[in-house]
């Protein structure tokens, strides 16, 4: 895969990076896509929401059932949205305020400073959203990260 752009956040450390954009939805972000990929860009700005896919290129070694985020009970790493994959691919969904050239203005970031971007798609919710879909074992899991990064 080839980088396409590189992922600009307020976020340095993986300790003040939130866990989902739910609670990052006023943090800033900047998402610079590389001049050979800009082209791609056209029309993205009638979009209101993206995907971003990345790289997790600082996550720890990779561990196929681990405690997550949410609670210290192991699960699978097919089961959770942990950084430790074996591929190592993230993916956000960001609220996109303006196109600038090759850079889009984001807000909801929930990615370390610096990240390579792999791939921007649109957030569609006609096809995107299912209202029925089941939240598996993170319904009975009470959310403990708070928004200043503490538990």
């Amino acid at each position: 895969m080839d980088v396409i752009g590189i992922i600009r956040t307020p976020y340095q450390t993986k300790e003040e990076c939130p866990i989902q954009p739910l609670y990052a939805s006023r943090a800033a972000g900047r998402v610079e896509v590389f001049e050979p990929y800009a082209q791609g860009l056209t029309d993205i700005e009638t979009f209101s929401h993206v995907y971003l896919l990345y790289l997790f290129d600082r996550a720890d070694a990779v561990s196929f059932v681990r405690s997550t985020f949410l609670d210290d009970t192991p699960h699978g790493i097919y089961a959770s949205r942990h950084p430790c994959r074996p591929n190592g691919i993230g993916m956000s969904i960001v609220k996109l305020i303006r196109r600038d050239g090759n850079t889009l203005v984001v807000e909801g970031t929930d990615i370390l400073d610096e990240t390579p971007l792999l791939d921007i798609k649109p957030y569609i919710p006609k096809y995107d959203s299912i209202p029925s879909a089941s939240e598996g074992w993170t319904a009975n899991v009470q959310w403990r990260w708070k928004p200043d990064g503490r538990e």
